[in-house]
């Protein structure tokens, strides 16, 4: 009997269809009126369990399972066809499951083909709900694994039929296994097993665009500018954005107290200005299970004209409502936390780390949002380990509850230790996880869970150092959170593209990458790349690519023409295009144009549609049934947007498997709300050519399922035996030691949204000439010197101006 379940290193996703579509294929566009049949060959062998086995068991058939429970397995004659058929019951239960399972073996499991997908059957009855459908996959290099959980089996006192397209089959996977766990007290009795393979998808489409634009897609700058210097941006429930700036970096709007912010509608093409109460600028953001925003902390100050002060987090908090458009203010938080981590929960609270404080040192004050009571939470019913996680820490929840610190974080050096951690709230402990390259360039990298969630595997992206400023990178990570002791490994180098060193763009030479990386989930289950800067606030990188994580590897598509560096961002809209805004290069200029991305599949003729939904408000388990206008291939949840600074750690793509009958399909939802924490969520139906619907907005409820429903079941014991240092809470301290220099500007130079660096890139020799006509190629324009100090010797005749004539003359190469 198995003790435990296998784990999967690569989930269910599609293939990449041709990156270049012919445009003279096809006369027409993709247009289906029947779906696609079901090849009718029935691949389970002894599927109603009448031939008898070596031992108590069927042939073909095994006992699986795990966890703490009392369990019994037998055949009995209360069968839907024939004479037998299986019961499986649980009399006692802590944890785990126990499930009767196809035998992994070359004469018992179905042989499946890459990229293909298989429908599944069952008739059942069932004492208990909390019954699903699991399947496990032997990948021919790594062996028999889990693979998923595709569907929850309602109550059943009759025989009831229940059904379910696999998502397509993985790379790597020659056979399958699957069968029914019962994970609560009560019994699951089965028979009349059938797999069929879904025959082969359409031919592809044509190609409505140009055959550039179908291989690499289509940039457009909108005619209409962003009025406000927004660095925060979240994709709101009714389809509209919000965009924040607070000041936008630009002291002189602080001390008049204009705060902004912006909606904007991609229906229309318009913005509304918004009145902010406070300046929001570098918050943290997270949309609440009801469609709100919570708003957290902000800048309560500017640094010191000299530098001796730096940056200053306050700690009120505002909830934005997308129905009336404004701001209401919330109990304050604990401590202050400029540039704090915001993630929200499995049971719709959320956890906030890092930051900085009000007197401008390092918070270390974890802050919980309660979802039940709506306020923060007092630090003494708060855990706290007193450790310091940085500005902006990426805090991915995984699929048990605990955080992924990823190690992508802003400003400097990472964490001690390996710079990648599990965070265990339950415990109160962080156990380092290995395997981040140069951990210490790693600094505005970007982090996503890959699609679909379910498969636990996150990548980070480039990255680089404001401190030392060398050249970012082009370092890629992947880990697997399945794993019993996840560990980082080296994934592809980022393509290279074109970079400004400040007399226009040049091929990127060496081991030359990018920092402020944006990263955004697509509904074809790939993720779009792109923006970016070789140094701090300097020298955008233009390159733009698709990363598809079931090859691992990047295909670079077509660029971005506005310069995406620091404060930028990047969000799918409902539509399935991507938007980008800003940039704030160190002379403190902004970026007011905006771009948007269509992807190659908005080019492969007409898109399917979802018809009706039939309920918008959903529960974990649920069986929600869509209707479309053609076959599809597979529909997923994706959360909306909420990013800034290269982060969106509740960025996620969540897998529906379908249950298909004609135009009618019914979606499967995960039973685990750690894997689509509560709040609301685009559907995306797509077809077999990857072209996607225009999406559905569904709500997705965390609290009544919880109150039923035992979703540890689907837990597993993925990431169970970390090896990494072990730390518990450490001595209660207030807060970390931080630098004024944190954010890599110097400022005895300028005005304070103005970032002459502290460390120029290596290529720059430290002498006043090279210096200065570095700054002076970067439109840094006149610099006045702030105090009497001249760290970087800018203002050699001491005349208060940096880079002056007087300080150059005779010095210029």
């Amino acid at each position: 009997m198995r003790s435990g379940p296998r784990r999967s290193p690569r989930g269910a996703l599609r293939r990449r269809t041709s990156a270049l579509l012919a445009v003279s294929a096809l006369t027409g566009g993709l247009l289906l009126t029947a779906p696609q049949p079901a090849l009718a060959a029935n691949l389970v062998t002894n599927p109603g369990f009448e031939t008898a086995g070596t031992g108590d068991m069927p042939y073909c058939w095994s006992k699986s399972g795990w966890g703490d429970n009392d369990f019994t397995f037998e055949t009995v004659a209360d069968a839907h066809t024939g004479t037998k058929a299986m019961k499986v019951e649980l009399t006692r239960r802590a944890d785990g499951d126990r499930k009767a399972l196809i035998t992994e073996s070359t004469d018992c499991a179905p042989v499946v083909t890459e990229g293909k997908q298989y429908d599944l059957s069952l008739w059942y009855k069932s004492t208990t709900p909390d019954t699903s459908l699991t399947l496990f996959r032997h990948d021919a290099t790594a062996g028999w694994q889990y693979w998923t959980d595709l569907k929850t089996l309602d109550l059943a006192a009759g025989w009831t039929e229940a059904g379910v397209r696999t998502p397509e089959v993985p790379a790597g996977t020659d056979r399958i296994s699957w069968g029914v766990s019962v994970y609560g007290t009560g019994s699951a009795t089965t028979d009349d097993y059938t797999m069929e393979q879904v025959a082969d998808p359409v031919p592809d489409p044509e190609c409505t665009g140009t055959a550039g634009e179908c291989a690499n897609g289509r940039w457009d700058v909108l005619p209409t500018q962003n009025p406000v210097r927004s660095m925060h941006s979240v994709v709101l429930h009714n389809g509209k954005v919000l965009l924040i700036a607070g000041s936008g970096n630009d002291p002189e709007m602080f001390e008049a107290g204009t705060f902004t912010s912006a909606v904007y509608d991609p229906q229309t093409g318009d913005y509304t200005t918004i009145p902010t109460p406070e300046d929001m600028f570098c918050a943290g953001h997270v949309q609440l299970k009801d469609g709100r925003v919570l708003v957290m902390s902000g800048n309560k100050g500017y640094p010191s004209a000299d530098g001796t002060i730096g940056y200053q987090g306050y700690k009120d908090s505002y909830i934005f409502d997308p129905e009336t458009e404004t701001y209401v203010k919330t109990n304050d938080m604990n401590d202050g936390h400029w540039y704090p981590s915001a993630t929200i929960l499995g049971n719709g609270d959320v956890i906030s780390f890092g930051g900085l404080r009000e007197d401008s040192t390092g918070s270390v004050t974890a802050d919980l949002w309660s979802d039940e009571q709506q306020k923060w939470l007092p630090t003494w019913q708060v855990n706290q380990t007193w450790s310091y996680w940085g500005l902006y820490p990426s805090m991915i929840l995984m699929q048990d509850g605990r955080l992924f610190y990823s190690g992508s974080h802003v400003f400097g050096n990472n964490i001690p230790g390996t710079g990648s951690a599990i965070y265990d709230y339950g415990a109160n402990s962080i156990t380092q996880v290995p395997g981040l390259q140069d951990k210490d360039v790693r600094d505005q990298s970007a982090s996503v869970l890959l699609p679909p969630a379910q498969d636990q595997k996150v990548l980070t992206i480039g990255g680089g150092n404001i401190d030392s400023n060398p050249d970012a990178n082009r370092l890629t990570d992947i880990i697997d959170l399945k794993e019993p002791n996840p560990t980082y490994t080296a994934g592809p180098p980022l393509p290279q593209g074109t970079v400004d060193l400040g007399n226009g763009p040049v091929p990127q030479t060496g081991d030359q990458g990018k920092m402020y990386v944006s990263t955004v989930l697509l509904p074809d289950g790939t993720v779009l790349e792109t923006g970016g800067a070789l140094h701090n606030r300097a020298n955008p990188v233009f390159e733009t690519s698709i990363f598809d994580p079931e090859t691992e590897t990047f295909d670079p598509v077509a660029v971005d023409p506005e310069a995406r560096g620091y404060h930028s961002s990047a969000f799918l809209l409902p539509d399935g295009r991507v938007m980008t805004t800003g940039d704030n290069p160190g002379n403190g200029s902004w970026n007011h144009d905006v771009s948007v991305y269509t992807p190659p599949y908005l080019l492969r003729g007409e898109r399917p549609a979802i018809t009706s939904v039939i309920d918008t408000e959903w529960n974990y388990g649920d069986t929600q049934r869509i209707t479309v206008d053609r076959p599809i291939a597979k529909a997923e949840l994706i959360r909306p947007a909420a990013v800034t600074h290269s982060s969106d750690p509740n960025q996620r793509f969540v897998d529906l498997p379908l249950s298909v009958d004609g135009d009618n399909v019914d979606l499967n939802v995960t039973s685990n709300p750690n894997l689509a924490p509560p709040g609301w969520y685009m559907l995306f139906a797509v077809d077999a050519n990857g072209v996607p619907s225009v999406a559905e907005w569904v709500h997705l409820d965390g609290p009544q399922a919880l109150s039923t429903k035992d979703a540890s079941a689907h837990v597993h014991s993925f990431a169970d035996a970390p090896s990494g240092k072990v730390a518990g809470p450490g001595k209660k301290r207030e807060s970390h030691p931080v630098g004024p220099t944190v954010s890599g500007c110097d400022r005895h130079y300028g005005s304070a949204n103005v970032c002459v660096p502290t460390a120029f890139p290596e290529e720059v020799e430290a002498t006043t000439a090279d210096r200065c006509t570095w700054l002076e190629e970067h439109d840094y324009g006149r610099l006045k010197v702030n105090g009497k100090d001249d760290p970087l010797k800018l203002d050699r005749d001491r005349d208060g101006v940096a880079c002056g004539k007087g300080d150059v003359r005779g010095k210029r190469r």
